[in-house]
Order: structure tokens, then C-alpha cells, then sequence
């Protein structure tokens, strides 16, 4: 009884770490395409601080609910993605005349 109930218990405690590393990936993952976009966009538009937040807040939120039943496996090919994407707009800002 007791060795099932500590068995129980380590399972819950494995899946609720999992969980809350896997959104927290998902957050940081969101808050970096938010940065660049709000980057991206005070640049070329030139808005303020309270903008500039509000554009990585909204990102961060869309691709959370984007990704609420992805996996790790998802997870890190949309980071791969991005990763890849932001290597091709650097190459373009460095290539890009003017």
C-alpha cells in the first residue's frame, strides 16, 4: 500500500516536472519571436515602450495558445524554424545594401 502510494506520488511529481518544463520552454520560446518582432517593428516603425511591450506580450500569448498541445518533438522544430528564419534575416541584413 505504501510502496504504491510513494510510486504514485514520484509518477505525479515526473509528470507535473515535465509539464512545467515544457511550458516554460513554450514562454521562453514566445517571448523570443515576440522580442524580435518588437524589435523588427520598432525599427522600421519607431513606436514606444508601452507598444514595444504590448507586441512581445501578444506574441508570447498567441504562440502559447498556438502550441498548447505540442510536444517537446514540436516544440523543438518550431525552434529549430525560427532559429533557421532568424539566420536568413540576419544574412539578408548584412547583405541588404544601404
Amino acid at each position: 500500500m505504501a510502496a504504491r502510494f510513494i510510486s504514485n506520488v514520484n509518477d505525479k511529481i515526473k509528470t507535473t516536472s515535465s509539464t512545467a518544463a515544457l511550458f516554460s520552454l513554450k514562454a521562453v520560446s514566445g517571448m523570443f519571436v515576440g522580442l524580435t518582432l518588437a524589435l523588427i517593428g520598432e525599427e522600421a516603425i519607431g513606436y514606444g515602450v508601452f507598444s514595444f511591450v504590448l507586441v512581445i506580450l501578444c506574441t508570447t500569448g498567441a504562440i502559447l495558445r498556438m502550441s498548447k498541445k505540442w510536444g517537446w518533438v514540436h516544440l523543438l522544430i518550431f525552434n529549430l524554424i525560427c532559429v533557421l528564419l532568424g539566420l536568413c534575416l540576419r544574412m539578408y541584413i548584412l547583405i541588404a545594401p544601404g
